[in-house]
């Protein structure tokens, strides 16, 4: 799972908004505050996103027959291989 603080969403906004600023080919219709809550929600939104597709892989895991031990080399084997299936899906989703 992905764990930000709202401290460190904040910081990656601004580092963001401020990337922006320096891009003279960006023309800003909003304010710069309004701009920054809608990075903010974005990265909380893939965050989100991201932690879903994590609860999917581990619960294929969950439901294999054969117990796998988490944190085992087995179990990171299976989770990177459902964890890539279902970021596949999403990729096939979006297309």
């Amino acid at each position: 799972m992905i764990r930000l603080s709202r401290e460190k969403i904040n910081y990656l906004a601004r580092v963001i908004l401020d990337a922006l600023f320096e891009n003279d080919q960006v023309e800003f219709m909003d304010e710069s505050n309004e701009i920054r809550l809608a990075i903010v929600r974005s990265i909380e939104k893939e965050i989100k996103l991201y932690d879903v597709i994590d609860q999917k892989a581990i619960e294929k895991i969950q439901s294999q027959k054969k117990s796998i031990e988490e944190g085992s080399r087995e179990w990171d084997i299976l989770y990177r291989k459902y964890y890539n299936e279902e970021i596949s899906k999403l990729g096939k989703i979006w297309e």
